[in-house]
């Protein structure tokens, strides 16, 4: 009886830690290389679907409402 409940918590775990890699990886909020790339959250464009899931949002559509720097 203990082997479906170490499944589902090995399951669980691995689902966490690959989200947070996921969010370490493409998060543009989260600068790994300051020299090359000091603000990674400028250089997304408007189409660029940076959230994990959009329910109602059609990211191809989008038009650019920001200035450029």
């Amino acid at each position: 009886q203990l082997i479906p409940l170490i499944g589902f918590i090995s399951v669980g775990l691995g689902s966490a830690v690959l989200y947070l890699l996921r969010l370490a990886l493409y998060s543009p909020d989260i600068s790994w290389d300051r020299k090359n790339n000091p603000e990674p959250w400028n250089k997304l464009s408007p189409t660029d679907q940076y959230k994990f899931l959009a329910v109602s949002t059609d990211y191809k559509n989008l038009k650019k409402d920001r200035p450029s720097f």
